[in-house]
């Protein structure tokens, strides 16, 4: 458990402090607006109404005893930069503040900031990841070439082994577990077998990764074509049904009611 200070309760503060109470920390929070100050009071451990740029009310809040010492101010960033400043020069141990705008992001972290929240444009980068790649379920960034990615199982490794397969080897990717009916088994050695169903928590390069899961339904299609079957059509599934690992009822069959191919990540209709 930590203690956080929390300055800013607007939306994108007041879900911080729903966040951390769940978590179980300890949360003072700090706002100048009554209202905002009342509304979080059943989620967090204190709250303050403050002016957070005045320095004598922020040395009051002792801010040395904090581990974290969160700025969520939106809308003002004269008083965010303000306050990160002063926060530092009180000895706050970790100050992260947030940044609207790419510049207030390099002031920000020139006048204290130790980190940097930028919901809008970390949000928009893994929305970008997330719904421009056929193949991924969700995906958790490492740094800017390797990430955890969540990728629906491929029919065609089902009842093989991880050994089997050579994962590590052949497509340069480490598997870290497998998520089935909203659970994760993480105990994945050589010998594990590999799931026709559920999802599959993968390591590596983006590329890598990509190139794996998205090249193998090229390769399939292509193996169709080449073994005298008719035209192969990718079909992507339906948002809200690939979600849930569903097929959705609409998507059982393909055009003129043939049954669907294998599924992998995308439906395969002949």
């Amino acid at each position: 458990m930590k203690s956080f200070l929390l300055i800013g309760l607007g939306r994108f503060g007041r879900h911080i402090a729903m966040q951390l109470n769940e978590q179980g920390h300890q949360i003072m929070a700090v706002d100048e607006n009554e209202d905002r100050v009342n509304d979080v009071l059943d989620i967090v451990t204190n709250a303050q109404i403050g002016d957070s740029t005045n320095a004598e009310f922020l040395k009051a809040l002792g801010v040395r005893n904090f581990d974290v010492c969160i700025v969520a101010i939106s809308g003002d960033f004269q008083s965010s930069l303000e306050t990160t400043s002063l926060l530092k020069e009180l000895g706050a141990q970790l100050v992260v503040s947030r940044a609207e705008r790419d510049v207030q992001a390099k002031f920000l972290l020139r006048n204290g900031a130790d980190e940097i929240l930028y919901p809008e444009k970390q949000l928009a980068k893994w929305a970008a990841v997330r719904y421009g790649s056929s193949h991924l379920v969700d995906y958790v960034e490492l740094d800017a070439n390797n990430a955890i990615m969540e990728v629906p199982a491929l029919e065609s490794w089902a009842g093989q082994t991880v050994g089997d397969i050579d994962i590590r080897k052949k497509y340069g990717i480490n598997l870290l577990g497998i998520k089935r009916n909203g659970t994760i088994d993480v105990n994945i050695s050589s010998d594990t077998v590999l799931p026709a169903d559920g999802h599959l928590l993968v390591l590596g390069e983006y590329r890598s990764i990509k190139r794996c899961f998205h090249g193998f339904c090229e390769r399939i299609a292509a193996g169709r074509r080449g073994a005298g079957g008719g035209p192969v059509r990718l079909v992507s599934l339906p948002e809200s049904g690939w979600l849930h690992g569903q097929i959705p009822q609409s998507a059982e069959k393909a055009p003129g009611g043939q049954p669907a191919g294998p599924r992998c990540v995308n439906r395969l209709w002949r």
